[in-house]
């Protein structure tokens, strides 16, 4: 420890963990260099791309956009929470899968956690107000049709209890 760093306590995925990072360090660099998150990824590094979106107190973030001693006290959840706990896909990941949500993979996880966010929120969507949604997370290989679809679908699931919900093309 030097001068210019905190103690820094959290809930990162369900475990309570205690870090030290530089005052000025970055919450995205912090979950990946401090605390071996890298499922969260950094790209603009000006809160643009949205690849580095983790959820904070259940509200998507841009981590890029947070100093890491803004995370002290908070719940964090990154991408790596999300498979199921035998590391089988979880319902939203599958629907990517499905509906082709994703290609070289680098903005995956940013928007498989605003979608968590979204599903939190309980509240039904239209696929313009998804499209609107998901606009803060910038993908150049998919051409978001697909995420659209899986995002919709996985919302759908989530307001049906886990009926199984077929999402039209």
């Amino acid at each position: 420890m030097t001068l210019n760093e905190n103690e820094i306590t959290l809930t990162l995925n369900g475990e309570s963990v205690r870090a030290w990072a530089p005052s000025r360090m970055h919450a995205a660099d912090f979950l990946r260099q401090r605390l071996g998150r890298t499922g969260t990824h950094v790209g603009c590094e000006q809160g643009v791309c949205g690849m580095c979106t983790v959820m904070v107190d259940g509200q998507a973030v841009k981590s890029c956009l947070m100093l890491a001693a803004q995370l002290d006290g908070a719940e964090v959840r990154t991408v790596e929470s999300l498979a199921e706990e035998n590391g089988d896909l979880n319902a939203l990941q599958q629907a990517f899968k499905r509906h082709h949500g994703l290609q070289c993979g680098f903005c995956t996880p940013g928007f498989l956690m605003l979608a968590t966010s979204l599903a939190a929120r309980g509240e039904p969507m239209s696929r313009e107000q998804i499209r609107d949604e998901i606009s803060g997370v910038l993908c150049r290989c998919t051409g978001y049709e697909g995420i659209v679809r899986a995002v919709e679908e996985y919302l759908q699931l989530q307001q049906n209890e886990g009926q199984v919900v077929e999402v039209e093309a």
